[in-house]
């Protein structure tokens, strides 16, 4: 019996990316199907970073064809491809930047710049390249968080060389000004600084420009809606009544300016006594969930109050390169892994594909 291309869709259509939740055939991940005799060789390329599913996928796909009858050896490829998306009516895209995602809050203390970098961090993990921008100019926390220090170089003019942590491209006010100066900026000067670290710096390809806002609504949260391409927001907030207050405030704000709200991560959500495992929800319970329901927005996942997060991040190794292999930062490369997907299942960015077209008198 003769294989056909055919036959091998149909056996791949059975196959379902465990991320995903969907079959990889309807998701239009399988390429390139070819057929020598017996022998079947394709491509499975994936629209998110998973340098650790591939192994998992490549099995389940191989095992798949070869049930197929009249198969003989199977040559799977697994790979990668992440593309830019659409962003805000009329914003351009940035050079060299495919997708900026903005990490946000309502108020300060919940632990948006820890999940912001633990989540550039696992991002990186799994395959892509990422850069962090520290846009808090009043409060930059990256240098402290990511350990690392210096001065930004200046190779092509007009231009600042983004700072490398951890395989991550990082630029901040922080690396500018010394540590213990305080910003006393008003709004616009402030709002300006942020647009010029953004598009004054020379990112080098990036997949993901994580974005660590400061918390709030004002000028520099106003400014990075209207005017920078962002591709999806995440707004990090605690199970408390009065963080969620304002959380819900930050996810209007994108709402109405046409950012997608990629979901919501619950920090500090259960307190677990390292003596005796004793459970306690410090800060209520259920809280991100609810938000979730009420908005209509997807629940990413929730981290414990931990002391580990916070002595990791004051170290400069937050947990993702600390305890690469610990719960905590499972749960942190699983929220990074449906952001991830989220990403990939917008609509791509077309602009590059449509023609110029000039007028002219003749």
């Amino acid at each position: 019996m003769a294989v056909t291309v055919e036959n091998i869709q149909n056996a791949l259509q059975t196959v379902i990316d465990p991320n995903t939740g969907k079959d990889l055939v309807s998701t239009k991940s399988v390429k390139n199907i070819k057929i020598n005799g017996a022998d079947v060789s394709f491509e499975v390329v994936l629209g998110y970073p998973a340098k650790s599913q591939i192994d998992l996928i490549k099995k389940a796909v191989i095992e798949a064809v070869q049930k197929v009858p009249g198969v003989g050896n199977v040559d799977a490829n697994v790979t990668m491809a992440i593309v830019a998306h659409a962003v805000q009516r009329g914003v351009k895209l940035l050079p060299n930047v495919k997708n900026i995602i903005a990490v946000s809050s309502g108020k300060g203390g919940v632990g948006k710049s820890t999940t912001a970098a633990n989540l550039a961090l696992a991002l990186a993990a799994e395959g892509a390249t990422v850069g962090v921008l520290d846009a808090d100019i009043y409060g930059p926390s990256q240098p402290m968080m990511l350990g690392v220090r210096g001065r930004p170089e200046t190779i092509v003019e007009n231009t600042l060389e983004p700072l490398r942590a951890y395989g991550l491209q990082v630029m901040s006010i922080g690396f500018l000004i010394d540590a213990d100066n305080p910003m006393v900026w008003r709004g616009p000067m402030a709002t300006s600084a942020m647009e010029q670290l953004l598009q004054q710096t020379n990112w080098q390809d990036l997949d993901y420009l994580i974005v660590d806002m400061p918390p709030g609504t004002g000028d520099i949260q106003l400014t990075l809606s209207q005017k920078v391409p962002v591709t999806g927001a995440i707004v990090v907030t605690t199970p408390q009544d009065i963080a969620l207050l304002d959380a819900k405030k930050g996810l209007k704000m994108f709402e109405k300016v046409g950012i997608p709200i990629l979901g919501i991560v619950e920090n500090m959500s259960i307190y677990v006594c390292p003596n005796c495992n004793h459970q306690e929800h410090i800060f209520g319970e259920g809280g991100g969930q609810k938000m979730c329901e009420q908005y209509g927005v997807d629940f990413l996942g929730s981290l414990p109050l931990n002391l580990s997060i916070r002595e990791q991040a004051d170290s400069g190794k937050p947990t993702v390169v600390a305890e690469p292999d610990s719960a905590i930062s499972d749960i942190y490369k699983t929220i990074a892994r449906k952001v991830a997907i989220q990403v990939a299942e917008m609509s791509k960015d077309m602009t590059s594909k449509f023609p110029n077209i000039v007028v002219k008198n003749t």
